[in-house]
């Protein structure tokens, strides 16, 4: 069985990633994990967010991949002890003196190796393997052809890829530049993402006098990488031996992890049966936050370099997640995202495939009290909105940019 890994920064994204289809998901602690900007879960929001997954049948996976200093040791036994006791599934863990400390406090939690390791040759696999680790997740520079030898010369060890999201230049991710810019220690979890920043060069004796940069046969040196999509590719991971596709973006919305989620879940469940994928999976992914999009390493060639800053914010905006169906009032109960109007157009992201991209057309919202209301203005309002689609709740109402 393939598993679908959704990245969680907080509950309501772990909620909707579970809905949209995830096999488990992985998220941070407040400490030792390298997403500080995520809000994170607290010891108790980890034991909650363990029994949420249990409770349906998912897993979830607790980030420990900080490049550890001496500093770092203190309380880690004691977080691992409380990892193991409250049934977390596995740490994902880079540095090897973290994992010296996960082989003798864990009695049920599995270790995973962090991308953060590097491992990308199957012996350093084995060796990982050796050391007690159940699951490698693989270097990002690898190609499916190494990726199928690893797997030949390994066996049973579990590998899992990333398939989806924003990569960096760094080798797997180890990047000093943040910290030396702006002393916020990626290896740390406190990236700026310097490499997105916009750069220019000029003449040493001139500050105002910009040069043009040349580019060689092998680039420009540029540091902003496009984004990751294997949606169209997945059936070569799996018959490469990988067992589990990553999603990266803990530090992504919940629309972002909807969005993908659903097409990825939707993609494998296809891919499985040997069947068709159909084209608008792929423009399900250009309804949400990304760069232009790249097969990465995978198929030998390096092209994840953008010479020049693609962001995009997506053809959809978040509009209102449901909440419930209300079969009495014929409609649905939402909690406002964005601002919409009485007449706008909003399209559904379901993870029913029977409602995805049905359009529902405002004519009539009303708030708790019964109330008319025309304009969804008020932060996380609850509303109900007339509609024939029976929705689940953690389903999206989102629109358009442009009127559809």
């Amino acid at each position: 069985m393939i598993e679908l890994l959704a990245p969680c920064g907080d509950f309501n994204k772990l909620k909707t990633a579970l809905h949209f289809g995830a096999d488990a998901v992985y998220v941070g602690g407040n400490n030792y994990g390298l997403r500080k900007g995520a809000k994170n879960f607290s010891n108790d929001g980890l034991a909650e967010a363990v029994q949420y997954c249990h409770e349906r049948g998912k897993k979830l996976y607790v980030t420990c991949n900080i490049v550890a200093h001496n500093r770092d040791f203190e309380g880690l036994e004691e977080y691992l002890q409380y990892l193991d006791n409250i049934g977390v599934d596995a740490v994902i863990v880079s540095d090897p003196g973290i994992i010296v400390f996960c082989k003798k406090v864990l009695k049920k939690t599995q270790i995973h190796l962090s991308t953060q390791a590097n491992a990308t040759n199957k012996y350093s696999v084995k060796f990982w393997a050796d050391c007690g680790v159940s699951r490698i997740v693989l270097a990002r520079e690898l190609s499916v052809e190494e990726i199928k030898e690893i797997k030949d010369y390994i066996g049973d060890v579990e590998l899992e890829a990333f398939v989806h999201g924003a990569m960096c230049v760094s080798h797997s991710g180890r990047c000093l530049l943040s910290n030396f810019l702006t002393h916020r220690d990626g290896n740390h979890g406190d990236c700026v993402q310097a490499c997105r920043w916009e750069y220019a060069i000029h003449e040493v004796n001139n500050d105002n006098k910009k040069l043009i940069l040349t580019e060689d046969e092998k680039g420009s040196y540029i540091m902003n990488s496009k984004d990751l999509n294997m949606l169209a590719n997945l059936k070569d991971l799996m018959d490469a031996g990988v067992c589990s596709f990553k999603i990266e973006g803990r530090m992504k919305s919940q629309y972002y992890v909807g969005t993908v989620i659903n097409a990825y879940r939707t993609a494998i469940d296809l891919v499985q049966k040997g069947q068709e994928m159909p084209e608008y999976l792929q423009k399900e992914l250009a309804k949400t936050a990304h760069r232009d999009y790249t097969t990465g390493f995978y198929y030998g060639d390096n092209n994840t370099i953008s010479y020049d800053n693609n962001q995009t914010a997506g053809e959809y905006e978040f509009m209102a997640e449901v909440i419930g169906y209300d079969k009495a009032k014929g409609g649905i109960w939402v909690e406002q995202r964005n601002r919409f109007a009485i007449g706008d157009c909003l399209e559904i992201l379901s993870a029913t495939r029977e409602y995805l991209n049905k359009n529902i057309i405002i004519e009539v919202m009303e708030n708790v009290d019964g109330e008319a209301v025309a304009d969804a203005k008020l932060v996380q309002q609850k509303l109900f909105i007339k509609t024939d689609y029976p929705l689940s709740k953690h389903d999206i109402l989102r629109k358009k940019v442009v009127k559809c």
